[in-house]
């Protein structure tokens, strides 16, 4: 048991927490890929399964190895990492990728493997952590508005639109929870509100401009109109999705149809990806969907502890910064296969198959872990020096 303490630091609670998660995605995945292998004409079950269980693992050894590095050190990091990442998203950007007639420069194709990388989550990861950094530091010059347009917002505004044109919900959630960052970092509210009118202004004219140069600007803001049409209207044949989901999940009831069993994965587009709680309630039925959303609330949960518990302004930050996005990710996809939130293309995260996404998931976790595996280390050194204190003999061989 001590050799397992030293190896694996950090939340114990959090630690299942994910291994529990990864480990049942296997089955929804393995399901749900029978749609890719039978109807879009690509792959095995058997393959798509071995492809989730290098990513799942590969992703495992990244959180860990992340986890055993000191968090300062990510200060340095997330500046160092900043303009790299820039760079990517500009790059991506700039690929000219269509589908549809729609923006479609959300990844870059890692060479060698083979993998597509999207590069707006590590963009998310870096760009937060950036944040946390500058809202930690003892620089009154960062709470006024002049000082803060260059370090602070110029990035911020920088990323969040060169992820826009492709991909608004990604976009939305990073930018909330920026300025979530700088609010609990003490940022003043008047300033913040005008940060949060200068992106709403900056947002209707990328629209403006985009509808009025489509060419000049790619986007996929038909998509996203046509999205919120299709939402607000229950009888809109763009409800293909939207229908099968909720056909998927009416039919699993309480206890489900059984695992693999699943009728509509064969149906439902994306059923591995943005619809996977959609079979998974239909092969666990209530009882396992219920399950899953008490699984992510408890990783919740422990976040919101571990960010009480660290001792510095930057861990809290960055706890929060990383994990917060993770777990509201998660709602929105549960929210969309109920119908409750229009289609925004975000996955299951540690559910859903896929290769880069569940990797940056594992990083910001790893980051979070190593937050609170600096808490156990001084809690332990605490320890030892109380016991070095109470023991005599101890007293006694130093005195000597």
């Amino acid at each position: 048991m001590k050799n397992r303490k030293i190896h694996f630091l950090g939340d114990r609670v959090l630690w299942v927490s994910l291994a529990l998660l990864s480990i049942f995605s296997f089955l929804p995945v393995f399901s749900a890929s029978s749609n890719l292998t039978y109807v879009v004409g690509q792959g095995t079950p058997w393959s798509h399964l071995f492809k989730h269980f290098i990513v799942m693992v590969f992703g495992f050894v990244l959180m860990y190895s992340i986890h055993k590095t000191p968090y300062q050190y990510f200060k340095g990091i997330s500046i160092l990492a900043l303009p790299l990442v820039i760079f990517l998203l500009i790059y991506t950007a700039t690929q000219g990728n269509v589908i549809a007639g729609a923006n479609a420069n959300r990844w870059i194709r890692i060479p060698i493997v083979g993998l597509s990388f999207q590069t707006s989550t590590l963009a998310g990861i870096v760009l937060l952590a950036y944040v946390a950094h500058l809202m930690s530091k003892d620089n009154p010059k960062l709470f006024r508005l002049q000082s803060s347009v260059l370090p602070l917002w110029m990035p911020v505004f920088l990323v969040v639109l060169l992820i826009l044109p492709s991909n608004l919900s990604t976009a939305v959630l990073l930018f909330s929870m920026v300025l979530l960052l700088v609010f609990l970092g003490g940022y003043p509210i008047k300033y913040l509100l005008g940060m949060m009118s200068v992106g709403l202004i900056m947002a209707v004219f990328f629209v403006l401009v985009a509808k009025a140069y489509p060419d000049l600007v790619p986007n996929r803001i038909d998509t996203w109109m046509s999205r919120i049409e299709n939402f607000n209207n229950a009888d809109s044949t763009g409800n293909y999705q939207i229908e099968r989901a909720k056909t998927a999940i009416a039919t699993g009831g309480i206890l489900g149809q059984g695992a693999g069993k699943s009728v509509m994965k064969n149906f439902l587009p994306q059923s591995s990806s943005d619809f996977i709680y959609a079979i998974i309630v239909e092969e666990f039925g209530l009882v396992g969907g219920s399950a899953l959303i008490l699984l992510y609330v408890i990783i919740l949960f422990r976040i919101v502890v571990i960010a009480h518990r660290s001792d510095t302004v930057y861990g809290k930050l960055l706890v929060l910064g990383l994990g917060l996005p993770i777990i509201i990710q998660a709602f929105v996809n549960i929210a969309v296969a109920l119908q409750v939130f229009p289609v925004t293309g975000q996955t299951l995260p540690l559910i859903s198959s896929g290769g880069t996404a569940a990797w940056m998931t594992c990083i910001s976790f790893g980051m979070i872990l190593s937050v609170s595996a600096g808490q156990k280390v001084a809690e332990a050194d605490s320890e030892e020096i109380e016991e070095k204190n109470e023991n005599p003999l101890i007293i006694l061989s130093e005195t000597l």
